[in-house]
């Protein structure tokens, strides 16, 4: 799929079929978030693939009642390992940039998933600190957002975007 049409095209997804995430599939979405830019090359991202069906339940209450959480065949928890960003830019690294690279790691798992035919859902509402004991994160390790993966039931409309002269601004805002 060509890059700009998997952008335009991925849309979030609440609803989904129950058909299983091929393995080779799961590979290549996991890979792609590998693939992510980080600061210094510091790699703070930790992933946890959440099939079973009691702890996506879990999950699923943890992100505020998000029932569709539980109701598909995978979630992806990204993590960000705070220790591996600090240890060369201190509380910024811990604070902005394991942020920043987890994110375009979960930016890259969205467009990989579209593009191989399967739906998600960027989810960050959720209780930070349950989800941290659901999946039994060191201290160091931050759930970011949770993605539920799955072939899509349903097909949502586009949503209406700010214009291109509204968000750009030169040289000052």
């Amino acid at each position: 799929m060509e890059l700009s049409k998997a952008i335009r095209e991925r849309r979030s997804v609440r609803r989904f079929e129950s058909k299983p995430v091929k393995k080779e599939d799961l590979t290549k979405i996991l890979d792609a978030a590998r693939w992510a830019p980080s600061a210094g090359n510091m790699q703070p991202l930790e992933l946890i693939i959440v099939e079973k069906k009691e702890i996506k339940r879990q999950l699923a209450e943890a992100a505020l009642g998000q029932a569709f959480v539980a109701d598909v065949p995978l979630d992806i928890v990204v993590c960000a390992n705070l220790e591996r960003s600090s240890r060369r830019y201190g509380k910024r690294g811990s604070e902005l940039y394991a942020i920043q690279d987890t994110a375009a790691a979960a930016q890259n798992i969205l467009l990989m998933a579209h593009a191989l035919g399967y739906a998600t859902c960027w989810v960050g509402a959720f209780n930070e600190k349950i989800v941290s004991n659901i999946i039994e994160a060191p201290k160091n390790v931050r759930p970011l957002a949770i993605i539920p993966v799955g072939k899509p039931a349903e097909k949502p409309s586009p949503p209406t975007r700010r214009s291109l002269e509204e968000i750009t601004h030169e040289d000052k805002f």
